[in-house]
């Protein structure tokens, strides 16, 4: 069918660099050689036993496979159980919904906010389901850039009053993917107050708050007063629980917010699978030793990889969360792609452009935290022995 026959919608998507970081990789396995995949942050870590027990024992029983149309009782008790147990907030039960994971919500909430013609904020560069968020609600993305002389944190200032008289939402999270960094307590202070003064919604995605590198543990924005008057927050099971295939996560905050994005999504979908909420159950209320032993395992792996290519040449600065290392490239390369693709062909080692996150992650390319710390060793020596790195001078 001719494009005609479709919406201007998908008509303007374009196949994005990951299928042809794919095909290239495909290409290398059917030669015989070595890949080494830092492309995509799946966790290389199991669910706990006692979650995926949950899961199993849920699965065994026939009157779960029904339709839930709602979260469970006890789910959502889990949920209030987990915020005052690591974060310190109190949430009511109306402050809290179940989605299918915050890919999903991200895609739908902007429908709840906006107009055509309404403005939505989001970071650059930036996870792309932020950006996506907006273009699905049909409303004008406006990017707020961040840059690392600034600790890549938004300059709040420099955005136009014309720009926030018509902004609905702003698209926040730290620890960020894919800069990796975090934000200081002070950032969101003023980020409530600039939300309220120019009366604009915060959606803060915080799915990395368990994978932080500093001194103190990652926070809520929920934590902080006024938080709630001005927006929600995404808390996702995939990485800290590591059930990014069971697509389970939560919208928490301002109660309003809350019950009209239900109200949309109860026209679009049945409820979360029982046995997924009985898993979700599980990991909230059950023991997480293992998150933090994880978040140690997530920060030598960190250690090893910028210490390492710090060693061979490459000037790449330690992580302050999640589970990636943002890079500048080296010089004498045209674009991140260039480098991307080249390093491929010399190494076997896949990377994700930084020019996949927007135009200021052009220069930089983003690595996962998916191996181990010995395969990260290797990965430095095959990485030296390509000599496309000069070695510091002893």
């Amino acid at each position: 069918m001719d494009a005609h026959h479709f919406s201007s919608l998908i008509n303007d998507f374009k196949p994005g660099i990951f299928g042809a970081l794919n095909e290239k990789k495909e290409e290398l396995l059917r030669a015989g050689r070595t890949v080494y995949n830092l492309s995509v942050g799946t966790p290389d870590f199991q669910p706990a036993s006692h979650v995926m027990k949950a899961m199993q024992e849920a699965c065994g029983k026939a009157e779960n496979y029904k339709y839930s149309l709602a979260d469970l009782p006890e789910l959502l008790k889990a949920v209030q159980y987990r915020y005052e147990k690591r974060f310190g907030v109190h949430v009511d039960t109306d402050e809290i919904m179940s989605v299918y994971g915050s890919q999903e919500a991200m895609a739908h909430i902007g429908m709840v906010f906006c107009d055509p013609g309404d403005v939505v904020l989001v970071p650059d560069p930036g996870y792309p389901m932020f950006e996506m968020s907006g273009i699905m609600a049909r409303a004008q993305v406006r990017y707020y850039t961040i840059e690392e002389k600034n600790g890549y944190l938004p300059d709040l200032d420099s955005i136009s009053m014309e720009t926030l008289k018509r902004t609905k939402y702003m698209m926040v999270s730290y620890p960020l993917n894919p800069v990796c960094v975090c934000a200081p307590d002070e950032f969101y202070e003023k980020l409530i107050a600039f939300a309220k003064k120019h009366d604009i919604i915060i959606v803060h995605d915080n799915a990395y708050s368990d994978i932080t590198f500093m001194e103190k543990p990652g926070r809520s924005f929920l934590s902080f007063e006024g938080a709630k008057d001005v927006g929600v927050e995404f808390y996702s099971l995939s990485k800290s629980y590591n059930l990014t295939g069971a697509r389970i996560s939560f919208v928490v905050g301002n109660k309003d917010i809350i019950r009209r994005f239900r109200l949309l999504r109860s026209q679009i979908d049945y409820g979360i699978f029982y046995p997924v909420q009985y898993a979700a159950i599980a990991a909230l209320t059950g023991p997480d030793d293992f998150i933090e032993e994880q978040r140690r395992q997530y920060a030598a792996r960190s250690r090893a990889l910028c210490g390492g290519l710090r060693g061979i040449g490459w000037n790449v600065p330690d992580s302050q969360g999640t589970m990636f290392v943002w890079a500048k490239i080296p010089e004498g390369y045209g674009s991140s792609v260039d480098f991307c693709m080249k390093l491929m062909e010399k190494t076997g080692v896949i990377v994700t452009p930084g020019s996949a996150f927007g135009r200021g992650g052009e220069g930089y390319v983003r690595m996962a935290l998916v191996v181990d710390e010995r395969m990260i060793r290797e990965i430095i020596r095959v990485l030296d022995e390509s000599e496309m790195f000069r070695r510091p001078a002893s």
